[in-house]
């Protein structure tokens, strides 16, 4: 593993809080970002040693220079901040629309090129998507239209910025999440032909292949069970 932090846009919760404690616990200098930070030193120094945390919102993409200007090497950059929009176009919101838009390509983005020069030719690179790519629902259509984007996104910049690697990941519902733990999903177990969820260990357990296996890149992997087959 390349020498530098490993640094997790969107990590003060959630899968990204996940990631960052695998890499925690493996003894990388680990940097957590939210949009809140307060919130983001507060949740680096509850998980204790080797992590820290900085605050800026990536739907204010010119923000993130100024934030990001103290970090130094970077190894692993994570790019898993999410924002859940819920966008019906009979009843279109321009401004969620364009912020949502703004965090997840253009914030996306301007974080890498950001960081261009603290990345090294063996730093690696993950971008969160999700499923609503290939499986729309009433609302989702923003959030459909970025996570299709991010999937053609990791090839321009696998392309343009070689021989770093850039991967995105897809999850599925993950049945453990803070988002999902409370809600009913029988249906969906039953229309998924593992039989089960997957889990924010999963996602981890993908994330962590896609940025450390040095033959991967490019690629969209999709973690969901086979959700898509039934």
């Amino acid at each position: 593993m390349a020498d530098g932090t490993v640094l997790i846009v969107g990590g003060t919760g959630g899968i990204g809080r996940e990631v960052a404690r695998h890499y925690q616990e493996q003894g990388s200098p680990v940097l957590i970002t939210g949009r809140d930070p307060g919130r983001a030193a507060e949740t680096a120094k509850q998980m204790g040693i080797g992590v820290s945390g900085v605050g800026f919102d990536l739907g204010q993409p010119e923000t993130i220079k100024d934030a990001l200007s103290e970090v130094g090497a970077v190894s692993r950059l994570v790019l898993a901040a999410i924002d859940r929009d819920n966008n019906p176009v009979r009843g279109y919101k321009v401004a969620e629309a364009v912020y949502l838009t703004t965090m997840k390509l253009v914030g996306y983005t301007e974080t890498v090129h950001t960081l261009l020069d603290r990345l090294s030719n063996d730093s690696s690179v993950v971008l969160f998507g999700g499923r609503a790519k290939d499986r729309p629902y009433p609302g989702s259509t923003t959030v459909t239209t970025v996570n299709g984007g991010v999937s053609a996104l990791i090839h321009t910049l696998a392309t343009e910025l070689a021989p770093i690697r850039f991967n995105a990941i897809h999850p599925g519902i993950v049945g453990d999440s803070p988002f999902w733990r409370e809600k009913p999903l029988d249906a969906v177990v039953a229309r998924t032909p593992t039989g089960r969820l997957c889990t924010m260990a999963d996602i981890v357990d993908a994330t962590v292949f896609l940025l450390e296996n040095p033959a991967v890149n490019g690629v969209n992997l999709d973690v969901d069970g086979g959700w898509m087959l039934m």
